[in-house]
């Protein structure tokens, strides 16, 4: 098998301006949402590494917000997608329409093809429009009636689930989980926040004083950046190492995947290139493990008392970076 093209490596000048594209998105964003900036940054890491982010959260905590400030601060589309078990893939795909006038067909594009799409309590779609939409984030196309529809750059799918509230719901299963690049919860903002955020309540809605800070294309640039940064044959050892020990844990059913390697993989460069470096270090690799890995594990049942997050955790003290 031939090697494959080599990608030319990042400049200094490319890895100082993807950077700062991620501090000022950071920056502007915080201006309208209370977030922990750990959180933030995991939501940058799937931005700039062209993942997706699913929110397993309470209602009311600002994950709409959130999703509304990134799409203005970048200057691009928005969408939002309310799950409904009566919603059809083609409410959120799109559909051909038969024009009376032309005497064709034309296709009107759903919500799917804004640039960043929030899709609220995706649990409540059925397994039908679930597996429609997870398609357009894995191929990031829609194809209808035999034409295939290629949707905005850049495209980032926030999805989220309440955790406390499970009636009339249709769980995604494991495989449709492992689309998703990180797995965050906002949580309930500190008490000096929330007081910061009642006395802000009066101006109105913070989101929409925000103005643009980059471009779509400054947004292109970075994730082309992100996907050229390098991450020697030591790194990616490690890496492998750190998903072989979740599968061999007796208490794990279903361990991470070779994709959840290159998912974290992916993000770690992004992260990386957050830091303003041109390599990944085992640092990056670690300070991810959480987000990426706990929602792709399975554990037997008889694991009481241990979640994915504690095989994750035994797992980064197990192995050791080269």
């Amino acid at each position: 098998m031939e090697p494959l093209e080599q990608l030319p490596p990042i400049a200094p000048h490319e890895c100082e301006a993807a950077g700062d594209v991620a501090r000022r998105i950071a920056a502007n964003v915080r201006r309208a949402v209370q977030l922990d900036p750990v959180t933030l940054d995991h939501v940058l890491v799937a931005l700039l590494a062209e993942g997706h982010v699913l929110m397993d959260d309470r209602p009311g905590v600002g994950k709409t917000a959130l999703a509304r400030a990134l799409a203005r601060s970048i200057d691009c589309q928005f969408a939002r997608i309310q799950c409904t078990a009566d919603l059809l893939p083609a409410d959120v795909s799109g559909t051909n329409v038969y024009n009376q006038r032309e005497g064709r067909f034309e296709f009107r594009p759903g919500p799917v093809f804004a640039n960043v799409v929030i899709v609220d309590e995706i649990n409540r779609a059925s397994p039908r429009t679930q597996s429609g939409l997870l398609e357009c984030m894995q191929e990031r196309s829609v194809t209808v009636d035999v034409q295939t529809h290629e949707l905005a750059r850049p495209f980032l799918v926030l999805a989220t689930q309440n955790p406390t509230e499970f009636e009339g719901t249709y769980p995604l299963p494991e495989a449709q989980v492992d689309r998703f690049m990180v797995r965050i919860s906002l949580g309930y903002p500190q008490h000096a926040e929330e007081v910061a955020m009642l006395g802000d309540h009066g101006a109105g809605d913070r989101v929409l004083a925000l103005e643009p800070v980059v471009t779509a294309a400054d947004v292109l640039s970075a994730q082309d950046a992100a996907m050229r940064v390098r991450a020697e044959q030591p790194l990616r050892d490690y890496l492998v190492r750190l998903l072989a020990r979740t599968r061999e844990d007796p208490r794990v059913e279903l361990g991470a995947s070779p994709r959840a390697g290159l998912m974290l993989l992916r993000a770690a460069k992004a992260h990386a290139l957050l830091r303003g470096r041109d390599h990944v270090l085992p640092d990056d690799v670690q300070e991810l493990a959480l987000p990426v890995l706990t929602h792709r594990i399975v554990l037997v049942p008889e694991a009481i008392g241990t979640g994915p997050a504690q095989i994750v955790r035994d797992a980064l003290a197990a192995v050791t970076a080269l």
